[in-house]
């Protein structure tokens, strides 16, 4: 059992009541993370700007981003949330569990970016010219280079603090990936 507990609505500032507020109303419920945050006075709307800011990346793509480097951290609560969220921008269970792989072979586009977030998370941003040349490849630009670090960042952030504090994931579990070996 986690040492670390979700606040209530009652126990947040004024300013996070008011998200809370606001999460309800537009979501149905305030999600453990968001809640977590609000721990913080200024963290829970620092964070939800963060993630909601104008991106080049669609919503399919900015999931991929997050199932690649969820999966790569070991972060359980990120990959249900988005697991949920990935079915709801269009993804099969299938496809989400060979997204979480680093990969994603029914789309070339989706596929790259794909094995380009995994290779950026594994090797800490020190890609060779072939990684680089595969996701410039396959159509993304330098604005979608530097979208998709932001949002490997946005996406380690919750991460982290999920790992740090093993709260009560509020979504339905993401089931783990088959670990296969090549013999």
């Amino acid at each position: 059992m986690s040492q670390f507990t979700i606040p209530t609505r009652a126990e947040v500032s004024e300013g996070n009541q008011a998200i809370f507020d606001n999460l309800k109303k537009n979501i149905g419920f305030v999600p453990n993370l968001y809640a977590y945050y609000a721990k913080s006075e200024t963290a829970l709307q620092d964070y939800l700007s963060f993630q909601g800011r104008k991106t080049s990346l669609s919503n399919k793509e900015k999931e991929v981003v997050n199932l690649v480097v969820s999966e790569f951290n070991g972060c359980q609560y990120c990959l249900s949330a988005h697991t949920q969220l990935g079915k709801m921008n269009g993804f099969t269970e299938e496809q989400i569990l060979e997204i979480r792989s680093g990969k994603a072979s029914f789309d070339f586009k989706l596929d790259a970016l794909a094995q380009f977030t995994l290779a950026s998370v594994a090797e800490k941003g020190k890609l060779n010219e072939e990684q680089k040349s595969n996701f410039f490849g396959a159509g993304y630009t330098e604005e979608n280079l530097i979208d998709t670090t932001i949002a490997i960042g946005d996406k380690v952030i919750s991460n982290y603090i999920h790992n740090l504090t093993n709260f009560s994931i509020d979504f339905p579990l993401a089931q783990p990936l088959e670990v296969t070996e090549n013999a």
